[in-house]
């Protein structure tokens, strides 16, 4: 009898094995919610990269900025993006966000530091990736899209090209920002 229970238990425990599936575990390298992935390049020189400096990208509704540079020693730095190549999260919840896109933040003098507001507009479409990931989503630019639009009337944002409107992973680059 004593053996009938080990065994028993032994293929109980055998079985609860063989119930695990390999999408059980979401690994680490599984595709997410893309950002949009912006690229700036140099204006007069199209292309050239031509990295920004101290851009604060606000999103709309939001009195922070999206912070980039958390160990920053001072609180307005760790808002800042330096550098050529940008991702940016869009809404899950929404069909549009709207961003604005502050050049040379921070400046000594006010006059130095300009903002451009950029709205995308896109659909979006859940995508199911595993059972154990659950779903993705991913969006669709709408045409003529992002809008740039600014408070001020002197944008520092010349030209935009949409390179790739299908947002769906994070490996190629969707827009061009030209300045």
């Amino acid at each position: 009898m004593k053996k009938i229970k080990i065994i028993a238990l032994s293929l109980l425990l055998a079985n609860s094995f063989w119930g695990c599936e390999k999408d059980d575990i979401c690994t680490e390298g599984t595709p997410t919610t893309p950002s949009v992935v912006i690229e700036f390049y140099d204006a007069l020189n199209p292309t050239n990269l031509k990295g920004v400096t101290n851009l604060k990208v606000i999103a709309d509704g939001m009195n922070e900025g999206i912070i980039f540079n958390p160990n920053a020693t001072i609180t307005e730095q760790k808002y800042w993006f330096n550098g050529s190549k940008l991702r940016l999260p869009l809404k899950t919840n929404a069909e549009n966000v709207i961003y604005s896109f502050a050049l040379n933040s921070g400046a000594a003098n006010p006059a130095d530091s300009n903002t451009d507001i950029l709205n995308f507009s896109y659909t979006k479409e859940d995508v199911f990736i595993s059972r154990a990931c659950g779903y993705k989503t991913v969006f669709q630019l709408n045409e003529n899209n992002p809008v740039v639009t600014d408070a001020d009337a002197t944008f520092w944002i010349t030209d935009i090209e949409v390179m790739q409107s299908n947002i769906q992973n994070e490996n190629e680059t969707h827009i061009k920002i030209y300045f």
